[in-house]
Order: structure tokens, then C-alpha cells, then sequence
């Protein structure tokens, strides 16, 4: 039988990461990220290096802390609740398969890295924090040099094209296939805690926010729209969990495209109705709900977009 709650171990993992951000300033860090202040958050960096969070998916043998698939969903819906800025699903999900030992263990202590994969994440995200730049193909992985930023609708997620440089090393498709499905899972993770921020943000907010002179949470409509949130992020927390632990199954390119739809759709109709709750205020710089609400749709539309992900699971499901 399979298990999608959390271990002892993983909540207070979690719970770890919740006291960090909290002790070094919550929604400060990725507000102050998004207008282009780094330093709040690298410093962050840093006290998630010390905790070891760089070699979650990394053997014991190279440095890390050899934990599961699982882990990393627990950890990264965590990142995402809080709007966690940086390339941690790039340091952390997707490159540990697929660079070489020495760098495994530079990823392990605590280096900030990025990535680019041509045809599935042409851009890399957050190059100029970044130590380690890689630039990858279907066939090969090696050093990049970043170029000029491009706009993006979440200032979260700063992107640049990255140039090959210097040697490259060979990859096989099966090892780039598994880490972009660790990706992609990684990515399903940090969409199911921005809904459930944005839920909160909504509840909260929906007990303060009057309309003739009554709290709006008391209108029946809105309270339809909320449970919708609710069912919706219940049911795709499953969804992500069972991917997780297939991770290294044949099944693992199916359940982790499954995932995704369903954690995209439902961070997508958490960003609509909170931003519906919060009206006017949800669009300016000035409150954090909007760091959430333009993450949802970026994060869907990023590591294969809903349209691939719902056909890969049609092929699969043709297939069996």
C-alpha cells in the first residue's frame, strides 16, 4: 500500500525549512529577489547549504544526504509555499544525475548551479547568481556562459540563454530522461505549495476583505470557489506523491506527467480565485500574494508544458 503522508523525518524537514525562511524574513526574501536584490536570498542559500539541502538527492557516498524522491517533493512543496527564489530545482532535482563526481560534491556542499536544456528549458534560470552554469542537449552537458536576461512574467524566475563553452561531456538519453522527470517532479512540488499559499492568502484575507458591510468569505459563492481550491490541491498532492515514488519505475514518465497536469491546474485555479479575493491589490508589487499568483502559470508552463504532459500520459496509457 502506498503512503502519502509524510514520515516523521520528512515534517520536521519541513518544518525546518519553514523556521529558516521565517527566521530570515519570510516574504522579504523573494520580494526583495523579485525587484533584484539577491542578497536576502543567498544568504537563505547559505542556511539551506548548512542543512543540507544541496545533496538531498545526492548519495552519502558523495557528500549528500541520500534521500528519496519522496524527500524531495516534501521539501520542495515547502519552497514553493514560501516563495523560495534561486535555482534550487536545478541545483537539487535536476543536475545531481548528470554531472560528474567532483561537481556532485561542489552541488552537495551547497553551490549555486543553473541549467538550460535545449527544447524543454531553453532558458536558465537565475545565471548571474549562479557558480555553475550548464548548458545541456540531447546528447551532452557541459560549461556555459550566460547572455543577455530576458523578461519573464514571475521575477522569481530570471532567465538567460546560456552559450556553450569549453569541452562537453556525453549523456545518455535514458540519464537526461530521468533527471528531467526529477525535474519536472520537483516542479510539480514547488506548484503544489504555491496553491496552497495562495489558498491561505485567500482564506485569510477573504475574513477581513467586507463588501456591504460583511466579510466576503461569508458569501456562498466565494465559499464554493475556495472548496474547488481545496478539492483540487487535495487531489493532485497524491498525484505528486505516487510520482514520486516511482520515480525510478518504468512508470515514472507517466506519473510524473500526470502530476504535473493536475499540480498546474490546480495552482492555476488558486492564483484565479485568490487574486479574485484580493481584487486590485493582488496585481501590485507592494503585496506578496503577487509573487504567488505570477509563479502558478510560469511554473506550469515550465520543464513541458500541460499539452505535453496530458499527451505523454495518453501515449502511455494507449501503450498499456
Amino acid at each position: 500500500m502506498m503512503r502519502f503522508l509524510p514520515t516523521e523525518e520528512q515534517q520536521a524537514f519541513a518544518d525546518t525549512v519553514d523556521e529558516i525562511v521565517d527566521g530570515l524574513g519570510g516574504t522579504d526574501i523573494p520580494q526583495a529577489w523579485s525587484a533584484g536584490d539577491t542578497a536576502p536570498g543567498l544568504a537563505l542559500w547559505q542556511q539551506f547549504a548548512e542543512l543540507g539541502l544541496g545533496g538531498l538527492r545526492i548519495a552519502e557516498d558523495d557528500g549528500g544526504l541520500g534521500g528519496s524522491a519522496v524527500d524531495l517533493a516534501v521539501v520542495f512543496e515547502r519552497l514553493g509555499y514560501h516563495a523560495v527564489p534561486g535555482p534550487y530545482l536545478e541545483s537539487v532535482a535536476l543536475l545531481p544525475r548528470l554531472v560528474d563526481a567532483g561537481t556532485r560534491a561542489e552541488l552537495a556542499a551547497g553551490a549555486v548551479a543553473t541549467a538550460a536544456v535545449e527544447g524543454v528549458a531553453p532558458y536558465a534560470q537565475d545565471a548571474d547568481a549562479a557558480a555553475l552554469r550548464f548548458a545541456i542537449d540531447a546528447g551532452s552537458i557541459g560549461a556555459a556562459e550566460a547572455g543577455a536576461r530576458i523578461e519573464s512574467l514571475s521575477g522569481l524566475r530570471r532567465l538567460s540563454p546560456l552559450t556553450a563553452s569549453g569541452e562537453r561531456s556525453p549523456l545518455e538519453s535514458a540519464t537526461l530522461g530521468a533527471a528531467l522527470d526529477e525535474a519536472t517532479l520537483a516542479a510539480s512540488a514547488l506548484l503544489l505549495g504555491a496553491g496552497e499559499r495562495l489558498l491561505h492568502e485567500a482564506v485569510e484575507y477573504a475574513k477581513i476583505r467586507e463588501q456591504f458591510g460583511r466579510p466576503i468569505g461569508e458569501y456562498q459563492a466565494l465559499k464554493h470557489q475556495l472548496a474547488d481550491v481545496r478539492v483540487a490541491l487535495s487531489f493532485a498532492r497524491p498525484l505528486v506523491h505516487a510520482a514520486a515514488l516511482a520515480i525510478d519505475t518504468p512508470t515514472a514518465g507517466r506519473d510524473v506527467s500526470a502530476a504535473k497536469v493536475a499540480a498546474g491546474a490546480a495552482a492555476r485555479r488558486a492564483a484565479r480565485t485568490s487574486l479574485q479575493v484580493h481584487g486590485a491589490i493582488g496585481y501590485t508589487a507592494e503585496h506578496p500574494v503577487g509573487l504567488w499568483i505570477a509563479l502558478a502559470p510560469v511554473l506550469d508552463a515550465a520543464w513541458g508544458t500541460p499539452t505535453f504532459h496530458r499527451a505523454r500520459v495518453a501515449r502511455a496509457l494507449t501503450r498499456a
